[in-house]
């Protein structure tokens, strides 16, 4: 796939036309400039064989966050095939729209296509003419907001970047999907940097680095996969902020897109209340959860073995809905630990993928009901159990035909399900059992 870079000053539109181009919304977009930090791909909607990046703002800071962000931002360009430089046609040209034009000339010797943006209304354009002092040839006027002038981006492509365009596109469903979510600062970019063997997300010893959801394809431990690393997740009280409040709803958007979510929490504090709602919220979505005890590095040797069992106990005991959590130590710093949850990982993925055949189903339910009956109805009618199937995957479901009463409370239904997963080796996959009442009219 050809890779198609975008770049330019903060809040001249690059991640408006990263979604307009992708037809997704995974880029976050506000008014306020330098929210992008991260550098996001995805591939061009109706054009599979580009593959674009959005990346951060250009800015000439020398430490920081932005510093960071400038020289990510830079990686990509010089990986680029072909660069899409967007500019502000309302604010007009700038010295900084200079200086970047000549360090894009420095970086790479990819094509580049000028974009001035914000050109919905020619009446509100600055002088246009002064864009061609940019060295880049004739400026194209777009919208990235209402999506004007993109034929002129497709051509440009097609003349300059050659591309396969009969080539295969790995589909994202052929990727096992990991959302990597956490309260700020527990290390989620430093795993996915561990995973990937390269500093491709921005690590800083203070929380909220992360904004966008970065969905990053990769190769780990023999499998392909397609790993999602979050912004961290607060309480709700201490959020004041919007731009934190929208990543947080995309971190809570990618629990939904994902297969496995790998909750990420610091060892060296208790599991708290937030972490908590999080496994919650991803049982309830149907998704395998691991969690993943991180900074277990600084856990002194002769406290692990009992601060492992007070964890595994505070976390099993708050949170019932999981038969047996899968909960894992890990370093993401020093690595060790990170190989043998992903081989957890896919072994319980392997076992998610199956389906029980009903025979067996039927066996492990009827010694279930022998060994403890269900109990009377609200109106004292006896329950009938008859007959039960697995009626999907991801997450597990189990079908149950049932005579007579239907109001099976969930104390009963927590017991099959603590059964079923004994039996069929499901303790760490969420199950769903649904009850459909027998339409026999001589029961």
């Amino acid at each position: 796939m050809a890779k198609i870079t975008i770049t330019g000053r903060p809040n001249t539109g690059k991640s408006t036309l990263f979604n307009a181009l992708t037809h997704t919304r995974d880029a976050l977009v506000h008014d306020r400039p330098g929210v992008t930090r991260d550098t996001i791909g995805g591939v061009i909607a109706d054009y599979p064989e580009y593959e674009i990046f959005d990346t951060a703002g250009l800015e000439n800071k020398k430490t920081g966050i932005a510093a960071d962000s400038t020289v990510a931002a830079m990686d990509a360009v010089s990986g680029a095939d072909a660069v899409l430089f967007v500019v502000d046609g309302r604010a007009g040209l700038l010295h900084e729209d200079l200086d970047w034009a000549r360090a894009l000339r420095r970086k790479t010797r990819a094509p580049v296509l000028l974009l001035v943006n914000k050109a919905e209304s020619g009446k509100r354009l600055n002088n246009i003419h002064d864009f061609y002092k940019l060295g880049f040839g004739e400026p194209v006027l777009v919208s990235a907001e209402h999506k004007i002038g993109f034929d002129a981006i497709f051509e440009f492509l097609s003349k300059n970047v050659k591309a396969d365009a009969g080539a295969v596109v790995r589909s994202d469903d052929a990727r096992i999907k990991i959302a990597v979510l956490g309260q700020p600062n527990v290390g989620k970019s430093t795993f996915v940097n561990r995973v990937l063997g390269e500093n491709r997300q921005i690590v800083k010893d203070e929380p909220g680095v992360t904004r966008d959801t970065v969905k990053i394809p990769a190769r780990f431990y023999g499998r392909d996969i397609l790993l999602m690393d979050t912004a961290g997740l607060r309480r709700k009280s201490n959020v004041r902020d919007d731009v934190e409040t929208l990543s947080a709803l995309k971190s809570l958007d990618a629990i939904e897109k994902s297969d496995v979510v790998i909750l990420v929490v610091d060892a060296t504090r208790d599991i708290e209340n937030q972490a908590l709602g999080i496994a919650a919220r991803v049982y309830d979505a149907g998704k395998i959860l691991c969690v993943a005890l991180n900074k277990w590095d600084l856990i002194p040797e002769p406290e692990r073995e009992d601060k492992l069992l007070k964890l595994k106990h505070h976390f099993t005991n708050s949170f019932h809905q999981i038969i047996k959590p899968l909960i894992l130590a890990i370093s993401a710093e020093k690595g060790t630990g990170v190989q043998n949850l992903f081989k957890r990982i896919y072994e319980q993925w392997d076992i998610s993928t199956a389906t029980a055949p009903t025979s067996l189903i039927n066996k492990i339910i009827g010694e279930l009901v022998a060994s403890r009956q269900p109990p009377m109805s609200r109106l004292k009618r006896p329950m009938k159990i008859k007959f039960a199937s697995q009626t999907g995957r991801h997450p597990m479901r189990i079908t149950i035909n049932v005579g007579g009463a239907s109001d099976i409370p969930e104390s009963y239904t927590r017991y099959l399900r603590r059964g079923l997963a004994t039996a069929l080796h499901w303790e760490h996959l969420p199950i769903l059992i649904d009850y459909k009442k027998s339409e026999n009219p001589f029961d």
